[in-house]
């Protein structure tokens, strides 16, 4: 099912919903939110039914529960769990507090997310945009961050013009504010007797926004633009806390299924899992367990996204324990093997056809939904990447060799290789070597095959490849893509790069990109939309018209990086009019959406989009450390 198929399904069991609620007011009258009530004696820890919420009577809304860690390795502090209910949420979002009750406050009414946008609360912001404030209160957000509310505060005296401010007010916090829908600890369950008690591995479920599950790609980027604000901490309310639960999460879904890319709720949570109305209709092989997954299509991407925040998590706190204790190494293991038997091409050195490790059908009126020749995909010959069936927007490919996750892919499993390294065990000490070995066979092939010659723009990077020599020249918003290359840093390795084919030159990655951000920012790129609303990189998710801003935020950022030589007039222009079009382009809603008509900013799609609103927040902070004085000017139209 598309992410548009699923916002239509979601439309008409709102409308539906909305009607019962409507029917049932004429009988009583109650209010439309749910409201959020805090019980000052949590229940004790360690009881058979930990998992329960606590018997409530329907007008008093829910109240604090215990998930309590049990046993030797228990933190020291024991974690509580505040279940907030919003109203047309189809399971509590919750968030983990420590041990310490807090003070009882008044009855506070949490308003659903997007209804919170449509009111468009006061104060508007005091620019021609007249943005609406939309955070939650205080009371609501799913996640509290005092560093968060500090840099806000901070940035108020950094960022002058007040519609920039509005939007960054907005749009950075917002998955923390909405999105982080639980936060526990992981379950154990004892083989011989059957009890389950509680331990200390920390678990979060993080949804995209509007779409209520937990996909491996956007969840890693949303959580990662909070990088900035990163450190060390044990402290259960902490970012760090959040993080790892994120990375054990991760590490769960990919050991359970590593070529899906969409999850349920951990079973510990008591969230009820989303039904899914194309799980009858899509058909991979192997399958899945809809209680255990929302969705499966393979993305290359997702695990390269595991591997992102896993390194990023360790970069910034040296934290190589955590790695050590709990399935870290496991899912490694189950990312390397999954991605490996997806190396192999589709004929046999003798003709046969292989025996594919994972096929999709669908039954779908959308091209870009299902795969040919039977759910094998157009053929492709083995090089040394990996072949990928979807892009990370969710449609498939038309050749699979997608060059821009694999390179994702090959950077993180290099940088994930220095935590592996520094791991005991001999497991750990072979899959280091392995990671190594896989991610330099990908550069081989990316610089054999993947770099063409464009007649216009020079040697650039092919889109898609299948190894025969076929290639698709076009570039898609979501990352990784061809322009976002700078964002992960793949020119660049910690190992020595493959030496140039016989009688090849040593390939410039550096002169390369830039031809290639030369040609995916053109006409000559199929997907890149131009127009008065906002001209920027689509795709064929939404299709020819939709620019997305989150493209737009991409070429800003990219084009800080220091091989591009844009100098300091160019880099302004580029960095100006990016950030002015997606200014431009919120529909007057103050936050930053998915798609965008380039011909009318009021035709988007998506209100709620995490992944989208934590970039805009990454560009403004970049901004601030390399030219903090362009946050000072007026960003008026």
């Amino acid at each position: 099912m598309t992410r548009l198929q699923q916002r239509r399904v979601r439309f008409i069991a709102l409308a539906a919903g909305l009607t019962i609620i409507f029917l049932f007011s004429l009988w009583k009258a109650p209010p439309d939110v749910y409201p959020v009530t805090w019980r000052t004696s949590p229940p004790d820890a360690g009881k058979e039914d930990w998992r329960k919420l606590i018997e409530q009577e329907p007008e008093k809304g829910l109240q604090w529960t215990t998930t309590a860690p049990v046993g030797k390795e228990a933190p020291t502090k024991v974690p509580t769990e505040v279940e907030i209910h919003n109203a047309g949420d189809k399971g509590p979002a919750s968030v983990v507090s420590s041990s310490e009750v807090p003070t009882p406050t008044p009855k506070k009414e949490c308003i659903h997310y997007e209804a919170l946008q449509r009111m468009k609360q006061s104060p508007l912001s005091e620019g021609s945009r007249k943005f609406p404030y939309s955070r939650p209160e205080p009371e609501c957000r799913t996640f509290q961050l005092p560093a968060m509310e500090k840099l806000i505060e901070r940035m108020k005296g950094v960022i002058k013009d007040p519609d920039l401010f509005r939007l960054f007010e907005n749009s950075y916090p917002n998955t923390l504010d909405t999105m982080i829908k639980w936060r526990g600890f992981a379950s154990k369950k004892d083989s011989d007797s059957g009890n389950e008690t509680v331990t200390d591995e920390e678990l979060a479920y993080v949804i995209t926004g509007d779409i209520d599950a937990m996909w491996l790609r956007d969840s890693a980027s949303q959580i990662y633009s909070y990088l900035p604000l990163l450190e060390a901490s044990t402290d259960p309310n902490s970012l760090a806390s959040l993080w790892r639960g994120m990375i054990n999460s991760h590490a769960r879904y990919i050991t359970i299924s590593p070529y899906c890319h969409s999850f349920q709720p951990p079973v510990e949570s008591g969230v009820s899992p989303t039904t899914n109305g194309a799980y009858t209709q899509n058909h991979p092989n192997p399958p899945y367990n809809p209680r255990l997954v929302f969705d499966c299509k393979w993305e290359l991407d997702s695990l390269a996204s595991f591997l992102q925040i896993s390194t990023a998590y360790f970069n910034k706190t040296s934290d190589l324990s955590f790695f050590q204790k709990y399935n870290w190494i496991k899912a490694v293991k189950a990312s390397v093997d999954a991605a490996g038997a997806m190396r192999l091409g589709t004929y046999a050195p003798d003709g046969k056809v292989e025996q594919s490790a994972w096929t999709f059908t669908g039954w779908t009126n959308r091209g870009s939904e299902t795969l040919t020749n039977d759910g094998l995909g157009n053929p492709t010959k083995g090089n040394g990447m990996v072949r990928t069936a979807f892009r990370p927007s969710d449609d498939a490919c038309i050749y699979q060799l997608l060059v821009p996750a694999n390179m994702m892919f090959a950077k993180y499993l290099e940088e994930a290789s220095l935590i592996m390294s520094q791991l005991s065990g001999s497991e750990a000490k072979n899959l280091t070597t392995v990671m190594r070995d896989f991610a330099f066979g990908i550069r081989k092939g990316i610089d054999r095959d993947a770099v063409v010659h464009h007649r216009e723009f020079g040697d650039i990077y092919a889109y898609e490849i299948d190894g025969y020599g076929g290639t698709n020249l076009m570039d898609d918003a979501n990352i990784p893509s061809l322009l976002s290359i700078p964002l992960f840093g793949y020119p660049t390795s910690p190992f020595p790069l493959p030496p140039p084919q016989k009688g090849e030159p040593v390939r410039n990655h550096a002169a390369i990109y830039n031809n290639t951000r030369a040609f995916v920012l053109s006409d000559s790129n199929p997907y890149f939309m131009t127009g008065p609303a906002l001209s920027a990189i689509g795709g064929p998710h939404l299709g020819p018209g939709k620019g997305w801003p989150m493209a737009a935020i991409v070429r800003a950022l990219t084009a800080f990086d220091k091989d591009l030589g844009v100098g300091e007039k160019g880099l302004r222009e580029e960095v100006r009019g990016q950030l002015m079009g997606v200014l431009n382009s919120t529909g007057g809603t103050g936050v930053v959406h998915e798609s965008v008509n380039a011909w009318n900013e009021h035709d988007w799609t998506r209100a709620w989009f995490g992944w989208a609103n934590g970039l805009l927040g990454e560009l403004v902070l970049k901004i601030e450390e390399e030219k903090k004085e362009w946050l000072g000017e007026s960003w008026q139209a």
